[in-house]
């Protein structure tokens, strides 16, 4: 038996059970796991008997308390998919308001910069307090970030879609 332990902040415990516990249901048919939640302390014991299975469920676990709905994050039960974390202060400093216009700029107006990279990349992206999530298949992931920490970094977003674009085309020259 293998047994994890991850903490989630506790606004997000109510997404994580679903409603009539439906989504916690969800992920413990797809994982073969048992979600064990603490509402209280915001902790979530995940047990199995792969551990695989259970390691695959606590990104799961992560993705929702990041923002991403239970859906988009039962995705990462595909062995394919692959969740990755930016610490948006790692890139930009410690500056509170940098932290609120470098968010502002990722998601843009009305959501139409995240989407755009979203669909440019064939990835999800939740941009959630200090962090950007990214769910998606492996090398698509890998672009997405490349692209958020160069729109981080201060590029122009025409230059990074123009980059996207042309990593998409390397990409299927090689395949």
């Amino acid at each position: 038996m293998t047994q994890e332990s991850v903490k989630i902040p506790k606004e997000r415990i109510a997404v994580l059970i679903g409603h009539k516990g439906e989504s916690k249901r969800q992920i413990e048919r797809a994982t073969k796991t048992k979600l064990t939640i603490d509402s209280k302390e915001g902790t979530v014991l995940i047990d199995g008997e792969d551990s695989f299975k259970v390691y695959l469920t606590s990104h799961i676990v992560k993705a929702i308390a990041r923002g991403f709905s239970p859906e988009r994050a039962l995705k990462l039960a595909n062995e394919d998919f692959c969740f990755e974390t930016l610490n948006i202060k790692d890139l930009i400093g410690k500056s509170k308001s940098d932290l609120l216009r470098q968010k502002a700029r990722l998601i843009g107006t009305r959501g139409k910069a995240r989407r755009i990279l979203e669909n440019m990349t064939n990835t999800q992206i939740s941009i959630y307090g200090k962090t950007v999530c990214i769910i998606g298949e492996a090398v698509d992931v890998m672009i997405a970030r490349q692209a958020i920490e160069r729109l981080l970094q201060g590029a122009k977003h025409g230059n990074v879609y123009g980059w996207i674009e042309r990593q998409k085309e390397a990409e299927k020259e090689l395949t």
